[in-house]
């Protein structure tokens, strides 16, 4: 089974075949997006941050984005750009380049997951970005149709754009301090800028 070519501008996303489901999965980072028209796979890793899944299944196109901060005042927009780390950039972003890919807006569809509060001491980063969410998806006239946001724990997420269909892990614990570093940059980051105003779960 070979890679095929994925939608220009995202060749910097990390793409493999994943032995065990026999597909190809694409993995987002923190301030990444992806989207695609293959029968391929969007996976990611959440602590306090978000990921929107946005699919047109008539079109069969969808998207996955993992954003960290809510708002902000970025105006560069490159798809290599830090700027997608913000939730407003990220998901007006990534809307723009499904719907250059055929999708409508009208059928597009929507499913998010994160936002934990997974540092006890730490500002509620996770609650700030659902708010968020809740807030751009009413503006925009956007529903989300299922969701699996906040509580104290991590998520691994799997998403299939043409199905539409999400798998999510709400992890216990992880084998390595990633996620606890992310978080930790995550408030260093707001203490310096001050100024961003179907689901299945498998054990």
């Amino acid at each position: 089974m070979t890679i095929k070519p994925c939608e220009p501008g995202f060749e910097h996303i990390n793409r493999y075949l994943d032995g065990q489901l026999k597909v190809c999965t694409a993995k987002i980072l923190p301030g990444e997006f992806y989207v695609t028209r293959l029968p391929e796979c969007i996976t990611t890793v959440l602590g306090s941050c978000i990921s929107v899944c946005a699919f047109d299944l008539e079109q069969q196109v969808g998207g996955m984005n993992h954003f960290m901060l809510p708002l902000s005042r970025s105006s560069q927009l490159d798809l290599g750009s830090e700027a997608f780390r913000y939730g407003d950039i990220a998901m007006e972003q990534m809307i723009n380049e499904l719907l250059k890919m055929g999708a409508d807006r009208k059928r597009l569809r929507f499913k998010a997951f994160g936002g934990g509060h997974i540092i006890k001491k730490m500002t509620a980063i996770g609650e700030s970005n659902i708010q968020f969410l809740k807030k751009f998806m009413a503006l925009e006239g956007f529903t989300v149709e299922t969701s699996d946001l906040g509580g104290p724990y991590p998520r691994k997420v799997r998403f299939e754009p043409r199905s539409g269909r999400v798998w999510v892990k709400r992890l216990a614990h992880l084998h390595n301090d990633t996620i606890n570093q992310r978080e930790t940059d995550y408030q260093k980051n707001i203490n310096e800028q001050e100024q961003y105003g179907e689901i299945d779960l498998f054990e």
